[in-house]
């Protein structure tokens, strides 16, 4: 698997591994999205630290989580983008749509 998820007491973090989220593990990220937010979980946190790159398909997977969170009154929060892909989420204009932090902790924060 290409991301490591941590499930705590009212959210997950989701640790993506790859150096990459793009149409190759996109999918798969976008099916355990779907799966934890059937189990009830409201609160993710996406980790984004390791990864370099991310595609149109990697934004649509980001889309899913903040959509499901938002849908049941959660909380989504993306963190430790690099400077490549905080940039990709400036240009496409998603910096006012998620919420954003710079570390795990920050993004902890945020949730509670």
């Amino acid at each position: 698997m290409s991301f490591k998820i941590e499930e705590k007491n009212n959210y997950i973090i989701i640790t993506i591994q790859d150096t990459k989220l793009d149409t190759n593990n996109a999918p798969t990220l976008k099916s355990e999205l779907v799966l934890y937010s059937g189990k009830g979980i409201k609160n993710i946190i996406l980790d984004m630290s390791n990864c370099k790159y991310c595609d149109s398909s990697g934004l649509s997977a980001i889309l899913v989580a903040n959509r499901l969170c938002k849908n049941v009154d959660g909380t989504f929060v993306l963190c430790g983008l690099n400077e490549a892909v905080d940039r990709l989420i400036t240009i496409s204009q998603l910096d006012t749509v998620l919420k954003l932090a710079y570390s795990v902790d920050e993004a902890v924060d945020l949730v509670n």
